[in-house]
């Protein structure tokens, strides 16, 4: 017996133990998972490495990323973000929007990611020129990377008839996914029932932007759970922000809890996005509008924790790293205790790939080998310390590899 590739000596994240393994990987897949493979083919030697499926990012603007030198941040914490983005994309061409997006993914691809959802705006004035130059990096790169679409308006939905056009014709073009941004929409309900709507018609699953605002009323979150329980969408519909979920009371918390658990709803947490634009409306004790993932995972929430914006107005930082992300999170929300930390490590590897219901996902005989790889002990620790991978691998196929620095010592 021979296989394409043997990854000797790893160990796997999650596994109930340190026990060193051999992966081997077959016309893409996880052929064999088991000590000391006696088999020939192409071998590396990973040392004791860790050893994890590749990362999802569930939550990313790939065609809004990278404006910087065309809209600055607001100074003096202004909170005009949305309209510094809005005064450009006009000016996106199909070409531009595939170029910087293309470089941001390349940096998601280079941290371990081997899974994408993006969100597209399609509103009148950039029209259906991000979506098709998504269209073409999702081919392009598919070699390294899943890159689902989800299409939706920015600003505002059922007061601009274009938006409605836009959105259904990507759709019929094949956009896996329909989402929204009701908060920035005169009728936030009529544009969630819109949503809905368009979900059942074209049999897509649904992700929301949701819940931003500095206090914790006029929630739009119950709406959205009586809509997937009312169709059976349960599995199928995401939120993310949140911000006013972290403004609740423990309480009201796990009511709120419990409620997204029995309907199936996901929650995904952005923390470098909520920590920068929440909280301008204070001058002094900032909230921090970072909603707490593990909490809601424990009463039974299906959580990820993803980048959002990255080098926009919007969030002027970031560099594809999700590890960064769930590093940031965990400082944020004060989870430090190893089992919180590996939990954080989920929920940007299993929950998350999850919530985009890959049921193909994870280290397993017959499963895609979409692999990244660690030199950490634990995945508590490539969390704590923000650890990056050394190698990817898309489909048994290495797409990256990282030098490891060395310190010269006098």
């Amino acid at each position: 017996m021979a296989l394409d590739l043997i990854l000797q000596n790893v160990r796997v994240a999650g596994a109930d133990d340190d026990a060193l393994l051999d992966i081997g990987i077959e016309n893409g897949k996880i052929a064999a998972l088991e000590a000391s493979l006696g088999v020939d083919g192409e071998t590396l030697d990973l040392n004791g490495a860790l050893v994890s499926p590749g990362l999802v990012e569930t939550h990313i603007h790939l065609d809004k990323s990278r404006i910087l030198d065309r809209c600055s941040p607001s100074p003096n914490r202004g909170r005009d973000h949305m309209a510094r983005v809005a005064a450009v994309k006009s000016k996106f061409t199909v070409e531009d929007v595939y170029e910087r997006a293309k470089a941001t993914l390349e940096g998601c691809l280079l941290h371990g990611t081997t899974h994408v959802r993006t969100h597209v705006e399609l509103d009148p004035n950039v029209g259906l020129r991000s979506f098709e130059a998504l269209q073409e990096l999702a081919k392009d790169y598919s070699w390294a990377v899943d890159l689902e679409l989800c299409v939706f308006a920015q600003e505002g939905w059922t007061n601009v008839l274009e938006v409605d056009v836009n959105i259904v014709d990507a759709l019929k073009q094949g956009a896996q996914v329909v989402g929204g941004a009701p908060g920035y929409d005169p009728d936030h309900a009529g544009q969630i029932d819109r949503i809905f709507e368009l979900a059942r018609e074209f049999d897509v699953d649904v992700d929301i932007h949701l819940d931003v605002g500095p206090t914790a009323e006029d929630m739009d979150i119950f709406q959205v759970c009586d809509l997937t329980e009312k169709f059976g969408w349960q599995g199928r519909v995401a939120v993310g922000h949140g911000a006013k979920y972290s403004l609740l009371p423990a309480d009201q918390l796990r009511d709120l809890g419990k409620r997204l658990a029995d309907t199936g709803v996901a929650v995904t947490v952005l923390p470098a996005t909520d920590l920068f634009v929440m909280g301008r409306e204070r001058e002094h004790s900032v909230v921090r509008g970072v909603a707490d993932a593990n909490a809601l995972v424990s009463c039974g929430v299906n959580c990820s924790l993803s980048s959002n914006n990255i080098l926009n107005p919007f969030t002027p930082f970031g560099d594809g790293s999700l590890m960064r992300i769930a590093n940031l999170y965990a400082n944020t929300v004060q989870r430090g205790a190893m089992e919180e930390l590996a939990e954080c490590f989920e929920m940007v590897t299993r929950r998350s790939a999850k919530l985009l219901r890959r049921d193909d996902y994870g280290i397993a005989v017959g499963n895609p080998a979409d692999l990244a790889v660690w030199e950490v002990s634990s995945s508590a620790e490539a969390v704590a310390t923000a650890a990056l991978p050394v190698y990817g691998f898309k489909k048994g196929r290495r797409t990256f590899s990282r030098q490891r620095p060395e310190l010269r010592r006098p």
